[in-house]
């Protein structure tokens, strides 16, 4: 087998692209170069890549629409198709007709920025920055800022914070002690939601990846061996197979870290 370190290397953020026939290039440094400890990887440049093509699809979807005229087109309608998709089924219904419109902004950009940075993870060479934990970890904080910060500012710091115990009729020293015991583990199952809402991600993607690392990984180990007439063509189906069944994750894990979100800002918004 392949040493395990060259499998990771697959799966795993870099100062640089690993190209085919042995090829590296180099993420280039511009903050270094100006004397700014500011260090770039490559999968920084895919999170830029999934922005840059998020801003050059739905800024001219977006004037479109405020012509007053329909899109037109398949591609045009295949994305105003998710967008009604995402704001109908998914945060009307988790927040609420009278809240979601003014989150539906976040909503639609965490669910297109996740699916972006699924889909180039499937291109070759790139590697897919929701396979660590940096991106997805940083996605679940901006979650949690938004779920907090939506019930502080309907609620109140202390109104939302004292809401996360229910309403229950118990005798005045029974309260004294349970209720104190429910507000610390309805705080610390907050964090736990939206840390797990970080590993659902990381662990979804990484492991796809992983698999295909190590199917391709069979190839490599067996060539020159009169197995290798045999390995291949397996491998070669079985990474086919496994790269359609990451498109459907692709779409799959954006979804639902979409949904989720949506979810958890319903439910700081309206309080037991």
């Amino acid at each position: 087998m392949a040493d395990t370190a060259e499998l990771m290397s697959h799966v795993k953020d870099a100062d640089s692209f690993h190209l085919p026939f042995g090829q590296h290039l180099d993420v280039p440094q511009p903050f270094e170069a100006l004397g700014i400890p500011f260090h770039l990887t490559k999968f920084m440049v895919v999170e830029l890549l999934a922005a840059i093509l998020l801003l050059m699809i739905f800024i001219p979807l977006a004037r479109r629409i405020a012509r007053g005229g329909p899109p037109q087109g398949k591609f045009w309608n295949f994305f105003e198709a998710m967008l009604v998709f995402m704001r109908d089924e998914v945060a009307r219904p988790a927040i609420g007709k009278h809240d979601a419109d003014r989150f539906l902004p976040y909503i639609w950009t965490v669910f297109f920025f996740i699916l972006f940075c699924n889909l180039l993870g499937l291109v070759p060479w790139l590697g897919s920055p929701t396979g660590a934990l940096g991106c997805t970890g940083a996605l679940a904080i901006v979650a949690f800022v938004m779920c907090v910060g939506a019930g502080m500012k309907r609620f109140g710091p202390v109104g939302y914070i004292f809401g996360q115990v229910p309403a229950m009729e118990v005798p005045f020293v029974l309260a004294i002690f349970l209720k104190p015991m429910i507000l610390a583990i309805e705080l610390f199952g907050l964090g736990i939601k939206h840390f797990v809402l970080a590993v659902r991600l990381l662990a979804n993607m990484f492991a796809g990846h992983l698999v295909l690392a190590v199917i391709i990984g069979f190839i490599a180990e067996t060539a020159g061996l009169l197995i290798w007439y045999g390995v291949m063509p397996a491998s070669v189906m079985g990474a086919l197979g496994i790269s359609l069944l990451e498109l459907f994750v692709a779409f799959l894990q954006a979804y639902i870290f979409a949904f989720l979100s949506a979810l958890f800002i319903g439910m700081a918004v309206h309080q037991h």
